[in-house]
This record gives C-alpha cells, structure tokens and sequence, in this order.
C-alpha cells in the first residue's frame, strides 16, 4: 500500500530515496545471502530491489502474498521483508504463515508498515517478526536493520559447547533451535526467540539490561521509546508458560532489565 505523502523524502513511495551523488548511498557489501521481499507498490519493489542488489544481495521482489508463497516455496532465502498491506493478504498472515514453514520457520522477518499505530507493530512482532520498519524509511536504514538480523541469525548458530541445555522444566536442543517441554510439547521457535532465550541461558541469574539485550539479539542499539526487547521477551513469556503475575521464570528487574531465574544444565542430546 502506498503510504500518505510526507514532506520529508523525495519521491511518491514510502522510501526515502537516497542521494544518488553520494558515493556511500550504494555501499557494496559482500554478504550475498538472499532477501525475499513482497509490497504491491512497484516503486518500492523496484527501489528497494535495485538498492539492495547494488548492496550485494541477491533479491527477489514480489507483489502479493500468493506470489511471495510460491517464491519461498521454490527457494530459501536468508530474510524476508513483508509489507502489511498487501491487496490478496496482509503481510500479518504471511508471518504466521513463514513461522509455520516446514523448512523456512526461522528466517528472520522484517515488517513494513505505513501505520503508526503501535498495535500493529505488536501484532507483528507477537506473530514472530523480527524487527519492524514503519514508512517512510530510508534504505540505508532498512539495510542497517538487514545486515543486524543477520548478524543476529549467525550469532544464533554458534554453539555453546553443548547439545542441549536443559533448564526449570524445558530442554532446548542447540542443534535443532527445538524446546520442548517435560510433558513433551514441543515449542516452536522463532529465529528472534531462539536468540533471546539463548542469551538467557547462556547469562543464568544475571541481570541483562535492555540495550544488552538489543545489541545481542537484534544487533543495533535501540532507539529512545523502542519496545522490542520488552514485547520479545513478552513473547519469549509466553513460550515458556511464564504467565503468573509477576512472572516467574523471566524476572522484570525495575530500573535494570531483565533475568532468567533458573539454573542451567549442559548435556548431550540422546
């Protein structure tokens, strides 16, 4: 969906296009992973497409949601960029969908929306997005946020020395990203939810502090009135059964941040 005009970027979409006389705009990077990317405005597809292709990435750019299904389903990709508004779907049904992906459920997501409404940016991030972006927005920004999750992904992956990590009434396979429970449900866990409960764990009864916890797993320093990191530990709560008032297995710690208050046990997986 095109957003409303604003007075401060150029041109009709919601990018604000960066000055093509500076020789940084289009930065060329060597990462080449993959970006799946859906907005039915053709200038932002074309725009974004172009500018991340010059950044290194490989880029496929579609307009609705049945054609971003098909392209996931025809290739992986590294992350996914979803606009909320789209003309069959919106981008909120696209998220559950991706974290339900047999093969895709922890690529990291990055919403696009033209509303400033918070409600939707919860919406999104309880559905398992990662991180948001609201339009107008900048493509340096949108590549600064690309290259964090990234970042974050391949944190992610880096063992801990061990197979698994059991803690309170969980097991979390560090191979598989798989927790499960002791009565045997297993929990499925986004990219951001596994990074978030690994920090956790590898931090047991340590206070860890909101900025801690956005450089580590989102990879950027958050900005004044961001609440990410309180609506991905909220998140986080909530697949652990963490729901008594106050919580108790993540710790509110007022004024300082936040704390797994459980003991950690490394074994192997059987």
């Amino acid at each position: 969906m095109r957003p409303e005009q604003a007075t401060n970027f150029q041109g009709s979409s919601g990018i604000i296009r960066p000055n093509s006389n500076n020789k940084d705009a289009f930065e060329v990077s060597s990462v080449n992973k993959s970006i799946l990317l859906v907005d039915d405005d053709q200038e932002i597809r074309e725009l974004l497409e172009t500018y991340l292709t010059r950044a290194g990435f490989q880029v496929r750019a579609t307009a609705d949601g049945a054609s971003f299904r098909q392209a996931l389903n025809e290739a992986p990709s590294d992350l996914v960029i979803l606009d909320v508004m789209l003309p069959d779907e919106d981008g909120f049904s696209l998220c559950r969908w991706v974290r339900q992906h047999p093969r895709q459920a922890q690529v990291p997501i990055i919403m696009l929306t033209a509303s400033s409404d918070e409600a939707d940016r919860v919406i999104g991030l309880e559905l398992g997005a990662d991180d948001y972006l609201g339009k107008p927005f900048s493509p340096r920004e949108l590549q600064a946020r690309i290259k964090a999750l990234l970042r974050r992904a391949q944190f992610g992956q880096e063992r801990s020395g061990s197979d698994v990590l059991a803690f309170d009434e969980w097991r979390l396979d560090m191979v598989s990203h798989r927790l499960f429970h002791t009565d045997g449900e297993e929990v499925i866990l986004s990219g951001a939810d596994f990074a978030l409960l690994k920090l956790f764990l590898d931090h047991p009864q340590e206070i860890l502090d909101r900025d801690t916890i956005g450089n580590a797993t989102r990879g950027r320093d958050l900005m004044p009135l961001d609440r990410i990191v309180d609506m991905a530990v909220s998140r986080l709560r909530q697949r652990l059964r963490d729901t008594e008032k106050p919580p108790r297995l993540i710790r509110t710690v007022r004024g300082s941040g936040y704390q797994l208050a459980a003991n950690v046990v490394a074994g192997n997986a059987h």
